[in-house]
């Protein structure tokens, strides 16, 4: 896959690996334009192209007390203001295909959410928006799997389409991320992004929520780049523990530049060694 456009762009992923980071949910819309300035700051630095990720709801949480998202209407309101002001392309994660007319509206991506990655009829809906679809790579789903996926979003009319590997259920309340997955992934010929926040989550493992292992983001997201993948899915924050989902499994905001920047050299590197091997 030599690139994708997005927004209007065609980025080179032989040259600029992409970064699609932000809250999980969208709480107030001026800490999510904070959230995405510093975003696409760092991103810039170190040569990434950045595009914002929130979501108006989070319909998979483990408990009926936990917070869901403002909704369609004000989340994509809140999208469409970060888009304006940072000028960052936006994507968001659809649930029903009543939901995809109105997103597609706003988001320059739009998102099948893991647990939704063989309901047909919504990835056809959200292909024929016309717009990137970025598919979560279902928990339950080997990688072959994922290759129906892509062909259902491209035979649909999908503006482009993206993978993104989150991890596989590894018995109760835990996940583990099989790195052959990546080169089995990539024979499908579109962008393979990894989401080091979800690869490194605890389903419902604090038991009416889930948690996670941040501190070995660092560390994932650097495998992962050696693996050949062309991007990361990042949910970050400033001060992750006050935010009222997945709290405990996002990727703390101070240490995003050192992150970006191990990352950013280790892909160059792999970039360097396919040219040169072939």
């Amino acid at each position: 896959m030599g690139s994708i456009t997005i927004k209007g762009k065609s980025i080179s992923l032989q040259s600029t690996p992409l970064l699609i980071a932000g809250p999980c949910v969208l709480e107030d819309g001026d800490d999510a334009l904070r959230v995405a300035e510093r975003c696409a700051e760092l991103a810039s630095k170190e040569g990434f192209y950045y595009i914002f990720k929130s979501s108006y709801l989070k319909d998979n949480r483990s408990s009926i007390d936990s917070y869901t998202g403002p909704g369609l209407d004000d989340g994509l309101e809140m999208l469409s203001a970060v888009r304006e002001k940072t000028g960052a392309p936006v994507l968001t994660d659809v649930h029903g295909r009543d939901e995809v007319a109105p997103a597609a509206g706003v988001c320059d991506v739009i998102q099948i959410p893991a647990f939704l990655a063989r309901q047909t009829s919504l990835i056809v809906a959200a292909a024929r928006s016309g717009r990137v679809i970025n598919l979560k790579k279902g928990q339950f789903l080997s990688p072959d799997e994922m290759g129906l996926a892509v062909a259902k979003a491209q035979r649909s009319g999908a503006g482009g389409v993206m993978i993104t590997e989150r991890g596989t259920f590894f018995g109760y309340n835990n996940l583990v991320v099989d790195f052959t997955a990546f080169p089995r992934m990539k024979r499908f010929g579109v962008p393979l992004i990894f989401d080091v926040t979800h690869s490194l989550q605890l389903p419902g493992g604090l038991g009416d929520r889930s948690g996670g292992r941040p501190e070995y983001g660092r560390a994932m997201a650097r495998a992962a780049a050696a693996a050949g993948c062309d991007g990361l899915f990042i949910e970050t924050h400033f001060d992750p523990l006050s935010c009222r989902c997945d709290a405990e499994a996002m990727f703390p905001m101070d240490e995003l530049p050192h992150l970006l920047a191990d990352v950013s050299r280790v892909f160059l590197l792999v970039r360097e060694m396919t040219e040169i091997g072939g």
